[in-house]
């Protein structure tokens, strides 16, 4: 009953649309959504069901004296289910996502949220996807030490600042490298492979730290990056304005991030401007592959058409139910898939990359067991994300895979809100 009232609450919290400058606060793994019956299901509720696999929370005890706290100054956690067999000594790092706070009324408020305190956090969480423990449902990391980091600094694990008069903490930078040490000295140290992967926000965090992660260990091991809808566009927006440029301004300003972005783009780009993963995927040296739709949901209700931009509400039922849009609204959305092929034509070239982009109406495929690896998963040449981005991981098979545009794809799992 406690679950229960939990996610009835963040049900509310969906619906009462928290919106800051035009971007929805609300928190897109939340809620995922039945595109066949166009209503919304609890994804949590339903695993658990399933008899999923639970795993608590941890609280990284030195983080403190490191100063690496969580927005209010709570400890920052993970959740860790154990490796054994042939993957007791590879890992797997899943950075948890949840958006951005860029003013301190924003942060404020997230500060009272699992998003800014482990108050707050969910003591269990259910793994599946790429961290399910069925063989069946994650043929390649089964049986990896799997890790769950979670979110609670608003700037993708990178800012570095505080705010005394709000009693905010930005402490991003910090909490990945306090969870790095201790996951290295209670056995990381010794992995032969790791892969670190993220969605949303955490996919846009493991991009701005994969080549950390590849300097934790020796030449030998095998090391990757994967990130699942974290492919950020600075386009232009329905009404003619930069709403996603503006909000990463305010993250990169009041958080402090300017001295932990990739000094390649800073030196030749804003700061803003290497927030946005298109301006630092190609000097990227690690292996790094991009799970992405090439409609992403979340980018086109929070981003390319947000009440801000859409006073009138032209674009409301778009957003919601692709189905709804017309013909000049499927252009502009086409026009954004082409500025997303544009922004990784370079990062593609190198042999090292994957890629899979699909044409879905989606956001986050990698947690979800229904589009990583199920009968009716999404596909690209009848290979599903799992095996593709296996076949990529372990060197089976090059993996550049893009999709027709819409609407050619009838495997994709489309969200539809009410």
């Amino acid at each position: 009953m406690k679950l229960f009232g939990f996610w009835a609450a963040a049900v509310l919290c969906l619906f009462g649309a928290w919106e800051v400058n035009g971007i929805l606060e609300t928190i897109e793994e939340e809620l995922f959504y039945t595109e066949a019956s166009a209503s919304y299901y609890n994804e949590s509720k339903a695993v658990y069901g399933n008899n999923a696999l639970l795993v608590g929370l941890t609280l990284i005890k030195s983080a403190a004296a490191k100063g690496a706290v969580c927005l209010d100054g709570t400890l920052p956690g993970y959740h860790w289910h154990r490796g054994y067999g042939s993957g007791a000594n590879s890992w797997l790092i899943q950075l948890e996502g949840g958006g951005w706070c860029n003013t301190v009324r924003a942060c404020v408020y997230r500060k009272k949220t699992r998003r800014g305190s482990s108050n707050y956090m969910e003591k269990l969480l259910a793994f599946t996807g790429i961290l399910s423990n069925k063989p069946e449902e994650n043929p390649d990391f089964f049986n990896w030490n799997r890790i769950k980091l979670r979110y609670c600094d608003g700037a993708s694990f990178t800012g570095d600042s505080e705010h005394k008069a709000a009693e905010l903490q930005f402490r991003g930078q910090r909490i990945w490298s306090a969870a790095m040490e201790d996951l290295m000295s209670s056995g990381m140290r010794s992995a032969n492979q790791a892969l670190l992967s993220g969605c949303s926000a955490g996919g846009l965090a493991s991009i701005l730290h994969c080549d950390e992660f590849r300097d934790l260990f020796p030449k030998t091991t095998r090391v990757k990056c994967l990130s699942d809808a974290g492919l950020f566009l600075d386009v232009v927006d329905v009404s003619g304005g930069r709403t996603l440029r503006n909000v990463y301004s305010g993250v990169v300003g009041l958080q402090g991030l300017q001295n932990n972005l990739p000094r390649i783009c800073i030196n030749h780009l804003d700061p803003t401007s290497c927030f946005f993963p298109q301006n630092i995927i190609g000097n990227v040296k690690a292996p790094l592959f991009i799970l992405n739709t090439a409609y992403d949901s979340w980018q086109i209700q929070s981003s390319l058409a947000p009440p801000s931009a859409d006073p009138h509400g032209y674009w409301r039922n778009c957003t919601k139910d692709h189905s709804k849009c017309s013909a000049s609204q499927l252009q502009f959305l086409q026009g954004f898939r082409n500025e997303m092929l544009n922004a990784i034509k370079g990062f593609s070239n190198s042999r090292q990359n994957g890629l899979f982009i699909n044409s879905c109406f989606a956001h986050c495929q990698s947690e979800r067991q229904d589009t990583w690896f199920a009968d009716n998963s999404p596909v690209l040449g009848n290979k599903p994300i799992a095996l593709a981005v296996g076949d990529w991981y372990f060197d089976r098979a090059g993996e550049k895979a893009i999709d027709c545009p819409y609407p050619c794809d009838n495997s994709c799992h489309n969200l539809v809100f009410r």
